[in-house]
C-alpha cells in the first residue's frame, strides 16, 4: 500500500502538499509521548490511548518499543508514527527527551518540516528545551507551543509567554487561553472566533474527550469571574498585537501557542487541528550546495536514523528515510551518494511503533523504513534519476567517555558485532586505536544514560554481556597523522580513531590540552563542535 496515496494523483506536488511532516520535542516529563498518543487516539489511529509510562500490569506507550523503555518508563529511541488526519497525511516523529539522547533528537530535527514544543506549565522553559529550541531557530523550523498539564497546579501563563520570547527569542502569539486557573482547568477561549470550549473529563483519558462549544455571552453568565479574569488576559494580548501570524510562524520568528492537557486530552485537538491549517507542507529541499532539489525530480531521500532489532525475531536492520523528491516505489533501485553503489528497496515499511506494514509507495515528506538496509549509514543519500547528495546529519562531541568489554570472553563475536551495530545507529561512538584495532576500545557519548542502553542492548539483544566503565578521559580533539606522532610521545593522550574515519585525540587532562595549544600552535587540536 501507499502512504496516503490519492486516487489519480500522480504529481509529487500536490501528494507533497498533503504531507505534514513533524517532530514533538520537550524537556522529560514535560507530556510529550502522551501527546503523540493522543494525537494517534484523535486521529482514529487508536480506539484507546496508551499508558506512558510502562508500570506493572500496564501496557507501554505506542511509541515506546524498546525493551528498557518499558522498564523506565521513559522515550529513548526516535519513533515513526504515520496516520491520516482532516484528508492528510500526518508524520510524526517522536523523539526522546532525556538530554543524553539528544543527539538522536537533532537527527529527526533534520528531517522534519516543523515542530510541536511541549512546556510544562509548572516548569516552563527547561535546559534541554532551550537546546532543542535553538536548534529549531538554526534549522529556520517553524514551532507550535503546547502548554501542557494545565489541568494541574502550575505557573501562570502569561509569566510563560513572557519567558518563551526572553528566553527563546521567539514571539509568542496565543491561540487558545485558558478558563479557569491552573489547576482548575474549565476550557479555552478561541481567540479568533471568541467561542469557549468546555472540556469534560474522561477514565483516564483514555477517550476523546467530549467538548462543548459554547457562545460566549452565555460563558460569560456560566464562568463568571473565571471568564472575567481570561477576558481581561486576551485584552492585554489584544493590546500588544499576540495574533497568529502565519508569516512569522512560517519564517521561525513566532509560535502558536495553546494551553491543555495532555493526560485528560483537553486541548489535543486544537494542536493537531494548527499542525493541519498552519504547518508547512513537503517542501522543495536544498541539497549540500544549497540548490533546493525540485519535488517533480527523481526520487530522492536521505538516511536520518539506523534501528537494529526492532523486529526480535528476525534480528533485522531498518533504516529510516525521509523521501525529498519524486515517488518512491518498492523494488526501486537507488543510488547511494556516498558509495556510488546501487541499492535495491526490495523490503520497503511503513512503521507505526514497533509494528510494520509493506509500503508500495512513498512522496515527498513520507518517512519510509528499508529493511535489511545493511549497506546504508546516517546521513546517507539515495537517489535516482541526476545526482544530488543532502547536507550531512549533524553529530554531537562527546561529553563522557568509557571502556567496555564482554563478561564472558566466548561471545566475543556477539559483542564485536553488536559494538559494530550500535555504533552505525550512534546509540554511542566507538573510538578504536588505529594501531591495535579492535583491542580496548573506547566508548564516547553525550550522556551516562547512553551507556546504560548500550549496555542493555548488548545483553538483550547480542547476548553478549558486557561490562561497561568509567574510562579518564576529560576532553577530545579532532587531529591528524602528523600531529598524532607528536602526541603519542606526550602521556596521558590517546589517539583514536572514529568510525567515519576522523582521527582524534583523548586527553586525560584538559589542563595538558591547554598546555599544548598554548605551547605548541601548530599541533591540529580541532574542536568537535555539532558537525
Amino acid at each position: 500500500m501507499g502512504l496516503g496515496s490519492l486516487r489519480g494523483v500522480s504529481d509529487p506536488s500536490e501528494h507533497a502538499a498533503r504531507r505534514r511532516t513533524f517532530a514533538i520535542i520537550s524537556h522529560p516529563d514535560a507530556g510529550k509521548t502522551t501527546l503523540t498518543e493522543k494525537f494517534l487516539l484523535y486521529a482514529g489511529a487508536l480506539n484507546d490511548a496508551g499508558a506512558v509510562k510502562a508500570r506493572e500490569g500496564r501496557r507501554g506507550a505506542t511509541s515506546d518499543w524498546m525493551e528498557m523503555e518499558r522498564k523506565r518508563g521513559i522515550s529513548i529511541s526516535s519513533t515513526a508514527l504515520s496516520f491520516e488526519y482532516r484528508g492528510l497525511q500526518f508524520n510524526l516523529l517522536d523523539t526522546p527527551g532525556h538530554r543524553d539522547f539528544s543527539e538522536d533528537t537533532y537527527r529527526v530535527l533534520a528531517a522534519v518540516d516543523s515542530v510541536v514544543m511541549v512546556l510544562d506549565t509548572a516548569k516552563g522553559i527547561e535546559p534541554q528545551t532551550l537546546k532543542l529550541f535553538e536548534v529549531c531557530r538554526q534549522r529556520s523550523l517553524p514551532v507550535i507551543t503546547f502548554l501542557n498539564k494545565y489541568d494541574r497546579p502550575g505557573r501562570e501563563p502569561l509569566e510563560l509567554l513572557d519567558e518563551i520570547e526572553s528566553l527563546i527569542g521567539l514571539r509568542p502569539t496565543p491561540a487558545t487561553w485558558p478558563v479557569g486557573r491552573s489547576g482548575e482547568f474549565k476550557g479555552v477561549i478561541d481567540r479568533v472566533g471568541g467561542d469557549f470550549t468546555r472540556f469534560t473529563r474522561t477514565v483516564r483519558g483514555a477517550q476523546i474527550a467530549p467538548e462543548e462549544i459554547v457562545p460566549a455571552d452565555r460563558a460569560a453568565q456560566e464562568e463568571g469571574a473565571d471568564w472575567e479574569r481570561s477576558m481581561d488576559e486576551c485584552g492585554l494580548l489584544d493590546a500588544v498585537g499576540a495574533e497568529v501570524d502565519s508569516e512569522s510562524f512560517l519564517a521561525g520568528e513566532s509560535t502558536p501557542v495553546f494551553v491543555g492537557s495532555a493526560l485528560t486530552n483537553f486541548g489535543v485537538r486544537h494542536v493537531l487541528d494548527a499542525l493541519a491549517d498552519l504547518a508547512p507542507p513537503a517542501l522543495a529541499r536544498p541539497d549540500a550546495a544549497g540548490v533546493p532539489r525540485p519535488l517533480d525530480a527523481g526520487c530522492s531521500a536521505f538516511v536520518f536514523k539506523v534501528q537494529a532489532n526492532m523486529d526480535r525475531a528476525h534480528r533485522d536492520r531498518i533504516a529510516f528515510v525521509r523521501v525529498c523528491s519524486g515517488e518512491f516505489e518498492r523494488g526501486m533501485v537507488l543510488t547511494n551518494s556516498r558509495t556510488g553503489k546501487p541499492f535495491a528497496t526490495k523490503y520497503a515499511s511503513q512503521v507505526f511503533g514497533a509494528e510494520r506494514s509493506t509500503v508500495d509507495s512513498a512522496h515527498p515528506g513520507d518517512v519510509v523504513g528499508l529493511v535489511n538496509a545493511t549497506d546504508l549509514q546516517i546521513g546517507d543519500t539515495l537517489y535516482v534519476g541526476d545526482a544530488v547528495e543532502f547536507p550531512p546529519i549533524p553529530r554531537f562531541a562527546p561529553e563522557v567517555f568509557a571502556t567496555a568489554r564482554p563478561l564472558d570472553t566466548g561471545k566475543y563475536k556477539q559483542f564485536r558485532r553488536g559494538l559494530d551495530q550500535l555504533d552505525t545507529e550512534g546509540v554511542v561512538q566507538v573510538l578504536r586505536d588505529p594501531l591495535a584495532g579492535d583491542a580496548n576500545p573506547v566508548l564516547a557519548a553525550v550522556g551516562q544514560l547512553q551507556f546504560d542502553v548500550f549496555a542493555d542492548r548488548l545483553d538483550i539483544e547480542f547476548n553478549a554481556p558486557s561490562e561497561v566503565l568509567p574510562a579518564p578521559y576529560e576532553a577530545i580533539r579532532y587531529t591528524d597523522d602528523a600531529s598524532a606522532a607528536r602526541l603519542r610521545e606526550v602521556g596521558g593522550i590517546r589517539i583514536l580513531r572514529r568510525g567515519d574515519g576522523r582521527l582524534v585525540a583523548l586527553f586525560e587532562s584538559r589542563y595538558r590540552l591547554q598546555r599544548l595549544e598554548n605551547d605548541e600552535p601548530d599541533l591540529m587540536l580541532e574542536t568537535i563542535a555539532v558537525d
